[in-house]
């Protein structure tokens, strides 16, 4: 299974800044030296083009990100000081899950060992999310041929708020997001489903409420492919979560999007979305389960992807390396 990290192109933050970014190149090492993945299997995305970034985003915005043009207060509503470096990170996480969509497609499973930037909307960005990669990726992939039918199954603590405003009345995406009732952001946006937790759901609650947004999804369309947000912050120490999951539970979650995957034949592309556990190390340990459960079920899923390309072969893939 292919895994695409930009942890190396550093978005330089003040010191105390609550955002744990060095989670990101731990969780690379980690998997690196884990033993299950190849040296070849960690590949260096393109960063997201201008082209690819403008059919989910406004241009003017795209413009005052690109430029450094961003007043106070956009700046400010992202949680970031603005930097080339802020730029150039943001359009290689988008080109991470790009990546990881088009590995999918032929290969069954791929991952964004980042991603999941679900608050950036088309004419702003909020939350420490400057480009939306799964709406930038769910747009490509219909672009490009390579896939009609996209479901979004966002499992980030908070609502994908920027997904549902992007994405909202574009035909066959069905955007899913279980989030905390009343957690961030205060005012929510309308996915095509959304299943609100109240604070301190466990890990039963939390996945009956996941078996129920599944099976709404996969009742509404036949996926061509499905984009995973799996964030690690429905973690019960997790310091901005509110949610009262276990690793067990997380770990259990992870397995019930992925098992409904391949019952489907469903291709998946995992993005890491939010984490921010009291301890990091919890926020990579959470992080690292779900790209090796992942990559458990790749063989499967790669089996499914490759039936469907007899029958339809798709775009070839950029190299990406």
């Amino acid at each position: 299974m292919k895994l695409f990290y930009a942890d190396h192109f550093v978005l330089p933050l003040p010191a105390g800044h609550r955002f744990p970014m060095e989670k990101y190149s731990r969780l690379r090492e980690r998997l690196w030296n884990g033993g299950l993945f190849s040296h070849d299997d960690f590949i260096i995305p393109e960063a997201a083009t201008d082209a690819e970034i403008l059919r989910a985003h406004d241009a003017a915005y795209l413009d005052r990100v690109a430029s450094g043009t961003l007043d106070a207060a956009e700046q400010r509503r992202i949680g970031f000081p603005w930097s080339a470096q802020m730029v150039e990170r943001s359009r290689r996480s988008a080109g991470a899950t790009l990546a990881a969509c088009r590995h999918a497609l032929v290969e069954g499973c791929a991952a964004n060992l980042a991603g999941g930037t679900h608050h950036a909307h088309r004419d702003f960005g909020s939350g420490f999310c400057v480009f939306n990669d799964a709406a930038i990726a769910a747009l490509a992939m219909r672009a490009e041929g390579r896939a009609r039918t996209v479901a979004i199954i966002d499992c980030d603590v908070h609502q994908g708020d920027g997904t549902a405003t992007i994405l909202g009345g574009v035909p066959d995406v069905f955007t899913l997001s279980l989030h905390g009732e009343k957690n961030f952001p205060f005012r929510k946006a309308s996915s095509s489903l959304d299943i609100e937790l109240p604070d301190g759901t466990g890990d039963a609650d939390y996945l009956a409420a996941l078996r129920h947004g599944l099976e709404q999804v996969f009742a509404t369309m036949q996926p061509d492919l499905a984009i995973y947000l799996a964030g690690a912050d429905p973690y019960r120490d997790d310091r901005l979560g509110r949610l009262g999951l276990s690793f067990e539970g997380l770990a259990a979650r992870d397995e019930l999007v992925l098992q409904r995957c391949v019952a489907h034949g469903t291709p998946v592309a995992v993005a890491m979305a939010g984490g921010y556990a009291r301890e990091i190390d919890d926020t990579v340990a959470i992080h690292a389960t779900t790209v090796t459960t992942a990559a458990r079920f790749a063989p499967v899923l790669g089996s499914a992807a490759r039936g469907r390309h007899e029958e339809s072969p798709p775009a070839p893939l950029p190299s990406g390396r």
